[in-house]
């Protein structure tokens, strides 16, 4: 798997954090706020976070695992060009929802409502967290959350070639959330007024769009 895909994938998570806060920082900051006032809240956090990125590399591996078993059974691997030029055009779409410019991604979120309709009770039998380690299965479960940026990265995921590539570009996503994630409670206000910034959302975008149109020619002079 090129380096480069990861590098990609990291970027997404980082450039889309604004999307991420939106989502999952007020869950973030609850866990913050909801620690033990005689324990810090950073292991909490990472905790948290920890869970929810292991839930991004376990759908990466079963998406690529899955898709790689098919193209290697099938042996049709024009079809895995294919896919990657589908993956590239999420991407695209990707920069357009970020930056504003259209707001599609937002109905392929609904999509995945109807699986977390049947996860989200469970999250609420985990509060209050009593330790640091409690956050990880909570992390975990909002690992799942229903979110366009994370379709995107697993669209990359599902045609890396193999489990282990589509488990890493989902690990290399999460980690570019990360920094973000980890703020909530801290600079909460400042980061979410910078991401939220629609000049710096665009630029973002601009940066991912043409990323998505390189890929996109790359693959299809393949095809």
């Amino acid at each position: 798997m090129p380096f480069s895909d990861l590098i990609a994938a990291f970027t997404v998570g980082l450039l889309g954090a604004g999307h991420c806060l939106g989502m999952c920082g007020g869950v973030a900051a609850a866990v913050s706020m909801g620690t033990p006032q005689n324990q810090h809240k950073l292991p909490f956090l990472l905790f948290y976070n920890g869970g929810r990125l292991l839930s991004y590399g376990l759908i990466g591996a079963i998406a690529g695992g899955l898709v790689a078993g098919v193209v290697g059974v099938t042996q049709i691997t024009q079809q895995l060009l294919w896919l990657r030029l589908a993956a590239a055009i999420m991407m695209i779409l990707l920069a357009l929802y970020i930056g504003r410019f259209w707001n599609g991604l937002a109905y392929v979120e609904k999509v995945g409502q109807l699986l977390w309709k049947r996860l989200s009770p469970l999250s609420t039998k985990l509060l209050p967290l009593r330790s640091p380690f409690a956050a990880l299965p909570f992390g975990m479960l909002w690992g799942w959350l229903p979110c366009g940026l994370v379709y995107s990265a697993l669209s990359w995921a599902a045609v890396a070639g193999n489990a282990l590539d589509g488990l890493l570009i989902m690990v290399a996503f999460g980690l570019g959330t990360l920094p973000a994630m980890l703020l909530v409670g801290t600079a909460a206000e400042a980061t979410k007024n910078l991401l939220n910034n629609l000049i710096f959302r665009r630029f973002s975008s601009l940066i991912l769009l043409m990323y998505g149109i390189i890929t996109a020619y790359s693959v299809y002079n393949q095809l």
